[in-house]
């Protein structure tokens, strides 16, 4: 999983991925100045929507991929899932949701993260992918599990034969959860919550690469790549919620069926 740098732009994709195209972008190489600086394709952040817009550009165009092929969402720490049959027009509304899933090799999924899990999946059998986003309420939800049915309810996809990524996000040492979280993951993962939840010097903090790493297993998942890159750890390549307060942008993720 080697960084790779292309016109200024910095980002991650994954062997288990190989030949797709897909990425996790860092914040590097955009127009937007601090505090979303640089590569922010976050629209609600406060930033002006003309850089979104050419930070958004540059992104595809890093992957060779047109600005009109992409379908995104309004995310909202839930299930829904959208099964993505064209791209979505700049003009028209995001539909809300948290999982997308497509077979359309001219269609690009995409969303954006700042701490929160990016999921992707690919059924190489039917030439499916799918893209989730999972904070923690998204974990204790156990929206990935969504978007694999989804996937199978649409494409007859196997669990069995899924790639799945666990890419960027906020880590399990600096990802401190209150009491009312720390319930609804001992609810979602009764059996498990133990090595979920780590105590220390009076804070408990939850691991969301394992939890859903543990999701996926569940539903039959067997090949996992998880980024083990913590956001909150390395501000200089990603934004994040927690160690920036709030005040950051939004980086982007992106996966689509077609050839590389």
């Amino acid at each position: 999983m080697p960084f790779q740098e292309r016109n200024g732009l910095r980002f991650v994709q994954f062997d288990s991925l190989s030949g797709l195209p897909h990425a996790v972008f860092t914040r590097r190489g955009g127009v937007s100045p601090a505090p979303w600086s640089s590569l922010n394709v976050g629209g609600t952040v406060g930033d002006e929507p003309d850089r979104v817009r050419e930070n958004r550009t540059r992104m595809l165009a890093g992957l060779g991929l047109l600005p009109g092929s992409v379908f995104d969402v309004w995310q909202v720490h839930g299930t829904d899932v959208v099964v993505a049959d064209a791209p979505r027009p700049l003009e028209a509304p995001h539909q809300r949701a948290d999982a997308i899933v497509t077979d359309r090799p001219d269609l690009v999924l995409a969303m954006r993260f700042a701490d929160c899990v990016p999921i992707l999946l690919s059924d190489p059998r039917h030439g499916a992918v799918g893209i989730a986003h999972a904070g923690w309420m998204g974990t204790v939800l156990k929206t990935v599990q969504y978007a694999l049915a989804a996937m199978s309810g649409a494409y007859r996809t196997d669990p069995g034969e899924v790639r799945a990524v666990i890419g960027p996000s906020i880590g399990p040492d600096h990802y401190a959860i209150g009491p009312d979280v720390i319930h609804r993951v001992e609810e979602a993962f009764p059996q498990d919550s133990g090595r979920l939840l780590r105590s220390r010097e009076g804070a408990t903090s939850f691991d969301l690469w394992e939890a859903n790493r543990l999701l996926l297993l569940q539903s039959g998942v067997t090949q996992v790549e998880v980024a083990g890159i913590c956001t909150a750890c390395h501000v200089q390549d990603w934004f994040s919620h927690r160690a920036e307060h709030g005040r950051t942008g939004r980086f982007g993720a992106l996966i689509s069926p077609g050839a590389a």
